[in-house]
């Protein structure tokens, strides 16, 4: 009889297997277009500072979703949640598609990235909830692999997409799935009841503060390091509104009879340090699908289709590291896990600190290999520590609070990092041009060769002035390169961090299995 109450139903599966689709969509949409922002700002004739709306629209409506979508799951059931993410999602990637203006994209992305957030999350209270315990690890590979996928292949999708069709595809290749998510999860899974009452009772100030918090705070993060951080007027209005509302967002969860977001869940303390795992793993994650193609794209000069060649090395690695993952979770201590996945990270990163200007695949292989499996030993026992041994009535909300963490690992990763490449490429820059001064006698030397050369294989240039601009060019790409070995240092140092935090961690003792659908 366990073993009976322990399947799970082909049909409750199925549906499932629809949700991780449909959150594999949401999540996938992140980075989708940022290897066509180009294309796209070239067909709405948008400028360049219009034109990272399209990326920063959809990031800030969801972050802002993903925390309100426990008490929406609590008010209208997970089914019905979903549902209505699912179809909002997808009748939302076609207003982007048939966008003419960039207002009117922008406004298409700000619907789609609110609506479909709130999938995300709920797969994730739907594995801890809905099912069995002994399954939950297997489900939990699946989700795992998922979160850690779609980011990795998004850019090269989307650049194979704009590059193969049109920058519309990259909106339109949802539909189809949308459409099948939908009914599908409609038709198939009967999840939980709904609570209608919440919805009258729903704390708007609570929300508005939570809006104005996490979406001047995730604009901040991602626009500061393109203006100049507090030297533009916007960016320290919105650190002002961020710090104001944040002040008045906890007050108001703490104190309000029904709040928007239950931040009890934080006295949990494997909850707790499972959210620190999953902050760096947002870093890392986020961090380095951003680094890896900046090298190959700024220094090796690589197009996103050569770019996506390469990065394919990690989505591999993740794919055929995630059932191992899995196996092992079953039943290993994931504190064991966690330390062993941020050690390869931290291994993978260290082996990254050695770059150098000609490094292309084969000096890439190794790394990607270590991070695609570190990521999948990483999330998935973090996951487990986090969720599984919460009560079922928790999960709901904790799930919000726990993907708010991943994303808000990843924009704080991303600011740094767009930060250090700034700074640590221009002290590179002015401590190599010191040593290479025209002044000293074995550069005028360099210069006088480059400069005879130059002028007899292109006559009527001039030689010397050629000469100049090639050392110029020299030295900004090895102070390129240096940049990039600076911050692959600090990515291993954060890794390698995060395994002191495992100490903070419990060992996970059983909670009360989930059931089938009601």
């Amino acid at each position: 009889m366990a073993a009976e109450r322990e399947k799970i139903p082909p049909r409750l599966l199925a549906g499932f297997l629809a949700m991780v689709v449909g959150m594999f969509m949401a999540i996938l949409d992140i980075q989708i277009v940022a290897a066509s922002l180009p294309e796209i700002q070239a067909g709405l004739a948008a400028s360049a500072d219009e034109i990272v709306w399209v990326q920063n629209a959809y990031l800030i409506s969801e972050v802002i979703m993903i925390p309100f979508s426990g008490y929406v799951s609590r008010a209208l059931g997970m089914r019905w949640t979903f549902v209505i993410s699912a179809a909002g999602f997808t009748l939302a990637s076609l207003g982007c598609a048939i966008t003419e203006t960039i207002g009117q994209m922008i406004v298409m992305r700000i619907v789609q990235g609110f609506i479909g957030g709130a999938m995300i999350p709920t797969v994730f209270a739907a594995a801890y909830t809905i099912m069995p315990r002994s399954r939950q690890a297997s489900v939990t590979v699946m989700i795992g692999l998922v979160a850690t996928l779609a980011p990795t292949i998004g850019p090269t999708l989307g650049g194979w997409l704009t590059e193969t069709l049109s920058w519309h595809w990259l909106f339109l290749v949802n539909l189809a799935p949308g459409i099948l998510v939908t009914l599908a999860v409609a038709a198939l899974i009967d999840m939980d009841h709904p609570q209608f009452d919440l919805i009258r009772r729903i704390d708007i100030l609570g929300l508005l503060l939570m809006a104005g918090f996490l979406g001047c705070l995730d604009f901040v993060l991602e626009d500061g390091s393109r203006n100049d951080w507090f030297a533009d007027r916007a960016i320290l209005a919105c650190t002002v509104i961020a710090a104001v509302c944040g002040v008045g967002f906890f007050w108001r969860t703490l104190t309000a009879e029904n709040p928007i977001v239950d931040l009890r869940a934080f006295a949990d303390r494997n909850f707790a340090t499972g959210c620190l795992f999953s902050f760096v793993l947002g870093i890392a994650l986020y961090g380095l699908v951003y680094l890896q193609p900046q090298f190959l794209a700024r220094v090796r000069g690589l197009n996103s289709l050569q770019i996506g060649g390469i990065m394919l090395v990690t989505g591999a690695s993740q794919f055929l590291s995630a059932p191992i993952a899995g196996v092992i979770a079953r039943h290993a201590d994931p504190r064991l896990l966690i330390c062993f996945g941020f050690s390869l990270l931290t291994v993978s990163n260290f082996s990254l600190t050695g770059i150098t200007a000609d490094w292309d695949f084969d000096q890439f292989v190794l790394p990607q290999i270590l991070r695609g499996t570190g990521f999948m030993f990483t999330i998935i026992p973090a996951n487990l520590l986090a969720l599984g041994t919460l009560p079922p009535e928790r999960i709901k909300n904790a799930s919000g609070l726990y993907n708010l963490m991943r994303n808000l690992g990843g924009a704080f990763g991303l600011a740094g990092i767009s930060t250090m490449l700034d700074q640590r490429g221009t002290l590179h820059w002015l401590r190599l041009g010191e040593r290479l001064s025209p002044s000293r006698p074995d550069v005028q030397a360099f210069l006088n060769d480059l400069s005879r050369h130059l002028s007899a294989r292109h006559p009527g240039i001039d030689g010397t002035a050629a000469a100049a601009k090639t050392l110029g060019l020299m030295v900004q790409k090895q102070a390129t390169v240096l940049t990039f070995a600076d911050v692959f240092w600090t990515m291993a140092l954060i890794s390698l961090s995060a395994i002191a935090v495992v100490a903070l961690a419990r060992k996970p003792k059983p909670a009360a299995a989930g059931g089938g659908g009601h």
